[in-house]
């Protein structure tokens, strides 16, 4: 059993969730199963929350509102370093409890998935002492104010992360918050609870209930004590959650699908813009909703795009996710596995050129969800596999013949999250980057930016997280006149 296991278990955390700044059992009988995706066992048991839970949690996150929205900037951004500094120190036990839970190599965990999360609370830390809450517009004051209680929804592909994108911004803006975490990876965000009750923060602003969607985030979506409700996940889940909050008109923010292009320009250094390509669209086994999973390539390249293509995944290293040399570990869970064979045996199925990967787990794995890293050629843009968003290591390698096809085909798509083009030309790179209808576009390949806004256009969602146009997300404006007389 692992150290972030034995901790939980000892500490009596998994029948339990974190309300009005206490540990309390669960109202709720039902039980999730967490399993290790490298072995397929089940290693742990939570609680899963019914209605009455979330009441309790929200009423308490309503209790602590009104205080809470009313401390400086400099309190909660002194709480929020706090908070940083918790989840470094422990940022170990977080690393090893995401390769346990949703089968990350134990590698990118360290480097990857646990700095950029504590990068999200510092960021918001920097966005809150710098944010100007009140603004003169001649005689008329326009304020920001928290927007209230906010019901956060996160995924199982990056638990951390998510949690702190959405979780740091709300309280930096005054809101206080109920986070439903995926019940299929729920164990570091019972960590992540541990380290906010360690940083100080005052009971009631952070809640935390496990639980299914169809239960708690239906109560927590419809219930009208929450102002707001934030999701990172499917489109489908985005959709029942707009429906359900319909009702009661709060804001809804959804960080939902995509089907990110990759456009290489004729000029790019293919040498380093395929390999790199190769890299992002397998970055956490294409377990991202941004990750750009269809190269667009110009047609008389494809030859020598689909050799550097296939050397690349060649040097990808699956395997046990607690290894040393391994890159890429097990999909995150069952579904999410069959899933990806289903759609790799689809893109067979459609004559897509197989040139890496395929059906079936590689070589010397019997179990565990562990997926070949697949690439498919000359792809079309009606076939199912450049289509549909498969969540999975599988790249689309798609040919044109213009750099006016090349962006036809890049927003030929319903979602609309990321994007990235490559070329020598930065003037052109430009062009078509302003052209390409998404709400995040990275250019030869940039160094990640905590500030830069993310979300999407289309069914990718709405609202933006990260930055200052994260933390707005969670304020209102007012209009006061006659302020400045």
């Amino acid at each position: 059993m692992t150290a972030p296991l034995q901790h939980l278990i000892r500490n009596n955390r998994l029948d339990h969730f974190f309300i009005d700044g206490k540990w309390k059992p669960a109202l709720g009988t039902g039980k999730g199963r967490v399993t290790n995706p490298a072995t397929e066992e089940v290693i742990a048991e939570i609680a899963l929350g019914n209605a009455q839970d979330v009441d309790a949690a929200v009423a308490a996150a309503r209790g602590a509102f009104s205080s809470w929205s009313l401390t400086t900037p400099q309190h909660r951004a002194d709480l929020l370093e706090k908070l940083c500094r918790v989840i470094e120190k422990r940022s170990e036990m977080f690393a090893q409890c995401l390769t346990l839970e949703m089968g990350a190599a134990i590698g990118y965990a360290r480097s990857a998935q646990v700095p950029l999360a504590i990068a999200h609370v510092a960021t918001a830390r920097e966005v809150l002492l710098s944010f100007p809450f009140v603004k003169q517009r001649g005689h008329t004051a326009i304020a920001h104010e928290a927007i209230g209680v906010c019901a956060l929804i996160t995924p199982w592909n990056w638990p951390l992360y998510q949690i702190t994108a959405k979780v740091a911004p709300a309280l930096a803006a005054g809101c206080t918050v109920v986070l439903k975490p995926s019940e299929l990876a729920p164990l570091d965000a019972l960590l992540f609870a541990e380290a906010v009750e360690e940083a100080g923060f005052p009971a009631g602003v952070f809640n935390l209930v496990n639980g299914d969607g169809a239960v708690v985030g239906q109560r927590m979506s419809a219930h009208p004590d929450v102002d707001m409700v934030s999701i990172t996940g499917s489109t489908r889940a985005g959709i029942l959650v707009a429906q359900a909050a319909a009702p009661t008109v709060k804001r809804v923010a959804q960080e939902l699908g995509g089907k990110s292009p990759n456009v290489i320009l004729p000029d790019a250094d293919l040498d380093r813009a395929v390999p790199l390509g190769v890299a992002a669209a397998f970055r956490n086994l294409g377990q991202s909703c941004s990750a750009p999973t269809r190269m667009i390539v110009p047609r008389a390249l494809l030859p020598k795009v689909e050799a550097i293509a296939a050397r690349a995944a060649a040097e990808i290293v699956v395997g046990d996710p607690l290894a040393s040399d391994t890159t890429h570990g097990a999909m995150a869970n069952r579904t999410q596995f069959d899933r990806v064979q289903t759609m790799i045996s689809t893109g067979i199925e459609e004559g897509a050129k197989l040139i890496a990967g395929g059906v079936g787990r590689p070589h010397g794995f019997e179990s565990g969800f562990f997926v070949k890293p697949t690439i498919f050629s000359d792809v079309r843009s009606d076939m199912k596999i450049a289509e549909e968003e498969i969540f999975g290591p599988v790249l689309c390698i798609l040919p044109y013949d213009s750099v006016d096809e090349a962006i036809a085909i890049a927003n030929n798509t319903v979602y609309g999250l990321g994007a990235h083009v490559q070329g020598n030309d930065i003037t052109a790179v430009k062009h078509v980057a302003s052209r390409i209808r998404s709400g995040q576009v990275h250019l030869n390949y940039p160094a990640w930016d905590p500030h830069a806004p993310f979300g999407g256009f289309k069914q990718s969602g709405n609202g933006r997280e990260y930055g200052v146009e994260g933390m707005t997300e969670y304020l209102e404006v007012k209009s006061m006149l006659g302020y400045f007389d």
